[in-house]
């Protein structure tokens, strides 16, 4: 039977609440005893049937106010209860068995550890519950477990703990806060622990807490320094202290997500805690900081204050993504970190906005709630919050999160009461701006100028088109802030005025076409448009090459600088895709590179950023049919021709840079220079280059490590294999290391790729199970090994589809991740359509396929 979809509109406030619940779990692997006391208030008077949620439990007894009862009806998924009182005790006692859980979803196993994953939906494989996040409670819970697991942990303070008979003990947890069920977590294990205290703003110390597996403590510092630096900045930035006396972060192997914000017990990926110079990137540094803040930050945006449902998620993920964002670039650099955003939204974003998966950031419909942990949910929800500090302001915008709280602290509440508390404290209208939460699909601005030299005024006029998306077949006009900038050819920035006052740089466009006049402007001016990405737009602009480089040299938007640069590159590879000329590099452009290799006054990573090619995603964008081989083979040829222009630029520009292993920001943009050196001097293969790959590989510096490993396997460079080996012979008794191999073996540009990755599927340090091993080494080949998973002979599209029917018994949440690769089919050739449409339908006949995929595939075959 088809999976049932749920609908926004059919949104019902619950008839039955439940206010205080006490749970009990005695651990074991097999059977788990859960024994939940729960304190049930009725709502709404003429109910007489309370539904509780309930999947995969072995029911053992039902009570109420202490009597056995059998007045209630079990089916698949739900307990109907028939009651016919206002307020009474309810005790449900269940049995799970968390060996057996390999969904992680609700209590399982992780590396000898129990832990739990909730949200969305996951506590009703704990007990019968009404599982959703309108019903607040109270929690206390005790856990019981044999002493071989010294630490159980739970959300709130610790009261009392104490030792029992046969080797066992307990802990009990009291949370003071009232909060929804997926916000509930458990912890039992043993592990090596980083302690430290944060005194906060009114005088308080908190405990804190890193739980990591036994010899991974020397890891665990950066993770310890990052929630330290959350806290202070969430009070400086938003008045926000933390609530309770200890706040704990497990970091555990087998996890979907990357992290879980449950209150007071943050459950981590351990990709997300752990790094040292040795074993870390600089990303993965960065990764981690920003996924420290943004666990903590949902302590309020999220967990004081929740949402009423999950069509409203995007009410705090996309607030919470702003908020990290906007923490990384307080402690590093602004640009780079917005340049990261954009990629995010360009490479995965709009492309989900276009196929057939497209949904606004506030859904309407939903089969499978897990499938909207979106791109577009968090990063365009981060997206639409930031447009909204942009039309508000940094005082608006914080006098309209004071009033949110204010209102709403310890309640469930949608993403109309977050806009209406910012409007209604800045005095700002949003009526229009809500649209942005209902309407799906990326907006289209089309931009024409003129210039009058007579008057010396400029005009710019701004079009916004709506394309119908597969969940949408009418749309309406947004607000929209487009910010600006113009440039004299000197790089000078006139003055905005019209009707000589000064106007804003954020010009709000509101009607289908709007032209914006601009006085005393002394020459043709060069625009910078849409700057600093002020909405998550696509831009259609006649620039020239001229007025690109003009915008490169002299914006005074670093990102904007980058984003020049982006166009100019997708300009030309679109083109010569479109022409095929012999020889790319026109004199200017050559000239732009190697003034941009030289200017010591650019920051070493915006450098490094501008100098790389867009991404595949980034330039298939600019076609409604993807001529797959073509980018490709123009790709390779731009890049051959950089590489062999500039070689002795880049070997001159590699030897300028230190050699230490600090993280600070200046050895983070001199490795960031080696990186993008050595990826186009491996594509040269001479000796003295490859005198530079050898030793940078001798580094003990996982990033320099790393680099010189991609380079040359995305160049099939002569000593790629002995890299590889060498890096697989020092690193495999450590996993989080080797996903980092497995993820670059995926990248191997040769005909038997296909082959290689499925022995790899036989590597002791594989395991299909764990969600991180499966993503690294086949989300890595989808996503990032174009040429041979769009191979025509169909190859990479089975490997995928085989593994997802293992994944869809496994864990099919993490198949549903997986899928999306083969969700664009209809952008593609025939030939490659005709493959896709297959490998779908092998699913879709599937006699057991899980919710998650059906969602997917059925929405992909439509």
């Amino acid at each position: 039977m088809a999976a049932q979809a749920k609908y926004l509109k059919d949104y019902q406030p619950v008839d039955f609440t439940i206010d205080d619940i006490s749970l009990t779990f005695d651990l074991f692997e097999q059977s788990t005893r859960v024994v939940a006391v729960s304190k049930v208030t009725r709502l709404n008077s003429s109910a007489t049937q309370f539904v509780l949620d309930g999947v995969e439990l072995t029911l053992v007894e039902v009570k109420i106010n202490g009597q056995k009862t059998e007045s209630y009806q079990c089916h698949a998924e739900t307990m109907t209860l028939n009651v016919d009182e206002d307020s009474f005790e309810l005790t449900i006692i269940t049995e799970i068995n968390p060996l057996k859980n390999t969904s992680l979803e609700g209590l399982y196993l992780s590396g000898g550890a129990y832990c739990t994953q909730c949200e969305a939906e996951g506590f009703r494989k704990i007990t019968y519950f009404p599982d959703r996040p309108d019903v607040l409670a109270t929690y206390e819970v005790k856990v019981i477990a044999d002493c071989s697991f010294p630490f159980l942990l739970s959300n709130g303070n610790k009261v009392e703990e104490g030792e029992l008979a046969d080797g066992r003990h307990f802990t009990v947890w009291k949370d003071p806060y009232k909060k929804p069920c997926y916000l509930f977590a458990l912890v039992a294990g043993d592990f090596d622990v980083l302690k430290d205290t944060f005194i906060t703003q009114s005088g308080r110390t908190v405990e804190l807490a890193l739980f990591v597996d036994k010899g991974n403590l020397d890891k665990s510092e950066h993770a310890m320094t990052s929630l330290k630096q959350a806290m202070k900045w969430d009070e400086e930035v938003y008045g926000l202290e933390y609530d309770l006396d200890i706040y704990m972060i497990v970091a555990v192997d087998f996890f979907n997500m990357g992290a879980m914000e449950n209150k007071g017990l943050n459950i981590f990926n351990s990709k997300c805690v752990l790094a040292n110079q040795e074993t870390a990137t600089d990303k993965d540094y960065h990764t981690i900081e920003s996924i420290i803040g943004h666990e903590y930050f949902h302590n309020w945006t999220g967990n004081r204050v929740t949402c009423r449902d999950w069509f409203q998620l995007s009410l705090k993920e996309g607030l919470t993504v702003f908020r990290d964002q906007e923490f990384s670039a307080d402690l590093g650099s602004r640009a780079l970190n917005r340049i990261a955003a954009v990629k995010v939204m360009r490479t995965h974003q709009f492309a989900e906005d276009s196929g057939p998966m497209s949904h606004p950031i506030r859904p309407e419909k939903v089969i499978e709630m897990n499938n909207f942990y979106t791109v577009t949910v968090y990063d365009k929800g981060a997206e639409v919050i930031r447009m909204i500090h942009t039309l508000l302001g940094k005082n608006g915008f914080r006098a309209g999160m004071d009033l949110y709280f204010a209102r709403h602290d310890g309640q469930a509440v949608t993403c109309n009461d977050f806009v209406n508390a910012m409007s209604d404290a800045s005095g700002v209208d949003l009526t229009q701006f809500k649209r942005w939460y209902s309407q799906s699909g990326t907006p289209e601005l089309s931009v024409s100028d003129d210039y009058d030299a007579t008057t010396e005024t400029y005009s710019l006029t701004i079009k916004q088109h709506h394309p119908l998306t597969a969940d949408q077949a009418s749309k309406q006009n947004l607000h929209i802030p487009f910010a600006i900038q113009l440039l004299d050819e000197h790089g000078k920035v006139f003055a905005l005025q019209n009707n000589g006052q000064a106007i804003s740089n954020i010009l709000n466009l509101t009607d289908s076409e709007h032209t914006f006049v601009f006085e005393d402007i002394s020459q043709t001016p060069t625009p910078v448009l849409l700057e600093d990405f002020s909405a998550p737009c696509l831009l259609n602009y006649d620039y020239q090459t001229s007025q690109l480089i003009t915008i490169v040299k002299h914006a005074h938007s670093e990102f904007s600088r980058w984003d020049a640069q982006q166009t100019l590159f997708t300009q030309l590879i679109k083109g010569a895709v479109l022409t095929k000329p012999n020889k790319l590099l026109s004199a200017d452009v050559v000239q732009l590179i190697q003034d941009i290799i030289v200017d010591e006054k650019i920051e070493k990573e915006l450098k490094a950023e501008l100098l790389k090619l867009p991404t595949f995603e980034t330039i298939a964008a600019q076609f409604k049919t993807v001529p797959i081989d073509d980018i490709l083979l123009i790709v390779e040829q731009f890049e051959s021709e950089i590489a062999s222009e500039f070689s002795e630029s880049f070997i001159a520009l590699y030897r300028q840079q230190a050699d230490h292993g600090a993280i600070s920001a200046e050895a983070v943009g001199q490795r960031a220079i080696k990186s993008v050196c050595l990826y186009y001097i491996a594509k040269v293969d001479v000796s003295e280059g490859n005198e530079l790959l050898i030793n940078q590989f001798k580094s003990n510096n996982m990033t320099d490590v790393l680099a010189v490993l991609h380079a040359a396997v995305v160049s099939s460079h002569s000593l790629m294999h002995s890299f590889l080996s060498q890096f697989e012979q020092k690193w495999q008794k450590y996993v989080l290391v080797m996903d980092k191999w497995l993820a670059v073996n995926a990248l191997i540009k040769q005909g038997d790729v296909i082959k290689h990755i499925q022995q790899l599927y036989q590597h002791p340090c594989f395991d299909i199970a764990n969600p991180n091993r499966v993503r690294a080494l086949v989300n890595s080949f989808t996503f990032f090994n174009t040429a041979f998973f769009h191979a025509k002979d169909g190859s990479g599209y089975q490997l995928l589809t085989d593994l997802l029917i293992q994944l869809n018994e496994i864990n099919p949440q993490n198949a549903s991740r997986l899928i999306t690769p083969l969700m664009g089919w209809k952008r593609l050739d025939t030939v490659r359509q005709e493959l896709i449409q297959s490998q779908l339908k092998r699913l879709v006949s599937l006699p057991n396929l899980s919710p998650d995929l059906y969602e997917k595939v059925v929405n992909a075959l439509k």
